[in-house]
């Protein structure tokens, strides 16, 4: 697949507003097309980056929507899109942050997003998954996940912040109503929020899974981000903890946390585990392919005070076999479509067909 996109555009400062796929090839001349297939996944057999826009199958704005608008660049990304559109080309774009900007809609852009809400129907807007590591591919435990036991009781794990305090609630409802008066009236770019205290939400729904005597519950919880670990945090104790917890659980509560998605969702995807999702509106990836409802245990926000009742119906409907098959065809859907090769790929297909 050819990609262009405009390189005057390319800030090397703000590494971390790249388009993801591009990171993979905007690379110094000593970087290796095995060394891209090692970190990233991805080839130049798959992808190559291309100097004239008519040849191009997509085109992708280099950077994220946060850093034109940070950066006044607008019409840099306006010029970009305008040129694809008079050339026949779709637009690639990613919207980045816990909380989306607000962009234009255009006929040939598609903008690529973790957070958001989808009833609001933005024409273009799509999910994107967490980009994770392979921690079971990394420490050599990809026969590990498949022990998992069937048990009468669903074992249900949890490891991270969670903050069963009305105080800390209304305090952060506050800065939500702040933030959304601000983006009201033009102080500010980012989309207005939903008010939820997502820390009280997630205390609030263990505590229901705790009070259950038919539920196994295996909670740790942090009363600060990562439990306050700023530095080495992939080698810390606490990482191992946080990933062990998984592994030894057969469900995982993810719900939504500052922003309107779970990162937690796709480290459960790729351990091989069953996420227990909240769907507070948000977006998922591929939802037009991918049967979400046959890979989770999904709780919809309005009947979140049934998550207990609606996990063990779920579970009920399970035996040994249909359960490891299950975390099977999880760890199977994240290493093909919810990888950045995978995802890519899957749209790849998507834009050579159309």
């Amino acid at each position: 697949m050819k990609l262009y996109y405009p390189k005057h555009h390319y800030n090397s400062q703000f590494r971390g507003q790249v388009f993801p796929l591009l990171k993979a090839y905007i690379k110094d001349n000593n970087f290796t097309d095995a060394q891209r297939i090692e970190v990233y996944g991805v080839s130049d057999r798959d992808f190559k980056l291309i100097e004239n826009i008519a040849n191009a199958d997509v085109v992708i704005l280099p950077m994220s929507w946060n850093y034109y608008i940070k950066n006044k660049q607008l019409n840099l990304a306006y010029n970009c899109i305008e040129e694809a559109r008079e050339n026949g080309k779709k637009v690639w774009s990613i919207t980045t942050g816990d909380f989306g900007v607000k962009i234009p809609s255009f006929k040939n852009l598609t903008v690529f997003r973790q957070s958001g809400y989808v009833s609001r129907n933005q024409k273009g807007h799509c999910g994107f998954p967490s980009i994770i590591e392979d921690y079971l591919l990394k420490n050599n435990l990809e026969k590990e996940y498949l022990k998992t036991k069937y048990s009468l009781k669903p074992v249900v794990g949890f490891c991270g912040l969670a903050v069963n305090s009305k105080r800390n609630a209304l305090l952060e409802k506050a800065k939500q109503i702040y933030r959304n008066l601000n983006s009201a009236i033009g102080g500010t770019h980012h989309e207005a929020q939903r008010i939820i205290a997502s820390s009280y939400l997630r205390a609030n729904l263990l505590q229901k899974l705790e009070k259950h005597k038919a539920i196994d519950n295996r909670f740790i919880i942090r009363e600060t981000y990562r439990a306050g670990v700023t530095k080495n945090k992939a080698s810390h104790d606490t990482t191992l903890e946080f990933y062990n917890n998984i592994l030894n659980s057969q469900y995982v509560l993810c719900v939504r946390g500052a922003g309107n998605f779970s990162v937690r969702f796709y480290e459960t995807l790729m351990m091989g585990r069953i996420p227990l999702y909240v769907h507070t509106d948000g977006f998922l990836p591929l939802s037009d392919t991918i049967d979400w409802k046959s890979h989770v245990v999904w709780v919809d926000y309005k009947d979140r005070h049934r998550i207990a009742e609606i996990l063990l119906e779920f579970h009920q409907q399970l035996d040994q076999k249909q359960l490891v098959a299950l975390c099977q065809k999880n760890r199977k859907l994240w290493e093909e479509k919810l990888t950045l090769s995978g995802f890519f790929e899957t749209q790849k297909e998507y834009i050579l067909k159309n």
